[in-house]
């Protein structure tokens, strides 16, 4: 059986407190889902509440991973990803919760950590269930947002840290980034399943054939890169705010259309874009899939305690890759 990690406590997370709040915390509750890092939610005996993000091998249930920069899909967490990210959007005007301390040096922590606003208003995901009503306001207002992120361009692609500091990104383009993954990821679940393995040739001609259709394109906008209803947080005033903002790149719109297509469902329709090229979003819908199989597995072959849900969407983005290919029903 595994051992179930030591999360931090109290005590631990009382010199963070202190510094970005001005008091220890009474209660500290560890929120659930994160796979990169430590969410912990700090209550003060004066009701405040605040965010505490905790970036430590203790917190990662990815273990030992590439972090090389250049890749634009290498594992997006750190510190210094986040207040890349978060200060880019802050710049733009868009809405993440606010911070409040950045522990840069480590002084508090045996790792690097910060400390932002606490948003109360539940997950947008939450609000599509529960009033899909009361999240119309909030859903118009990310296509807004959408259209902000997709208006900032650069000449290049890459994580956003890497290309506003004027660095080379492995690769060629997004969509010859996007293809060898999908190549790489058909190869190690061929390795893990032999559904995969039966259909692993074809799998592999058909992200080529789709690759080959795309026309080059010279500039790249924004994206979140995962930007699932779970990672926007619904203010008081009805707008959203972005959070797990670590992944944010310039890259195709179209990946991220791929990813809000599905994970929104019907509620995309509000999120929408006219102008998207098509070729492009066969390509990286496939190629998402694939990945959304590939990655819980990855995740799985560690101690990630919520092991069931990794493995029902692993199962459920199988069954989408095989849909994918031409020919089948």
């Amino acid at each position: 059986m595994t051992t179930a990690r030591a999360h931090l406590t109290r005590d631990d997370l009382a010199p963070l407190a202190r510094e970005a709040l001005g008091r220890a915390p009474a209660t500290v509750t560890r929120l659930r889902g994160g796979s990169k890092k430590g969410v912990y939610r700090l209550a003060l005996d004066n009701g405040r509440t605040a965010i505490a993000y905790v970036w430590s091998p203790e917190e990662d249930y990815w273990g030992p991973v590439d972090a090389d920069i250049r890749d634009p899909f290498a594992h997006a967490s750190g510190l210094g990803l986040f207040l890349s990210a978060h200060d880019r959007l802050t710049e733009l005007g868009v809405r993440t919760p606010r911070l409040l301390f950045a522990d840069e040096d480590a002084e508090h922590l045996p790792s690097y950590a910060a400390v932002v606003e606490d948003v109360r208003g539940g997950s947008l995901e939450l609000l599509l269930r529960s009033d899909p009503g009361a999240a119309r306001v909030p859903l118009a207002r990310l296509a807004g947002t959408l259209g902000v992120l997709r208006d900032c361009t650069a000449p290049g692609y890459g994580k956003a840290a890497l290309v506003e500091e004027g660095g080379k990104p492995l690769g060629s383009s997004c969509e010859q980034v996007v293809a060898d993954r999908a190549v790489r990821d058909i190869a190690e679940l061929a390795e893990r399943d032999p559904r995969v393995r039966e259909v692993g040739q074809a799998l592999s001609e058909r992200v080529r054939e789709l690759y080959d259709r795309i026309e080059p394109r010279a500039d790249a906008g924004l994206v979140h890169g995962e930007l699932g209803p779970e990672h926007v947080l619904v203010t008081e005033e009805g707008d959203p705010a972005l959070i797990d903002v670590e992944g944010l790149m310039y890259f195709d719109a179209e990946w991220e259309h791929v990813f809000l297509q599905l994970r929104f469902g019907t509620a995309y329709d509000v999120l929408r874009a006219a102008d998207l090229d098509e070729d492009r979003m066969a390509l990286y819908r496939l190629a998402m899939h694939l990945n959304l199989v590939a990655g819980p597995l990855r995740l799985l072959d560690g101690d990630f305690p919520d092991r069931e849900p990794m493995r029902d969407i692993a199962e459920s983005n199988l069954r989408r890759v095989f849909s994918l290919l031409p020919g089948a029903s």
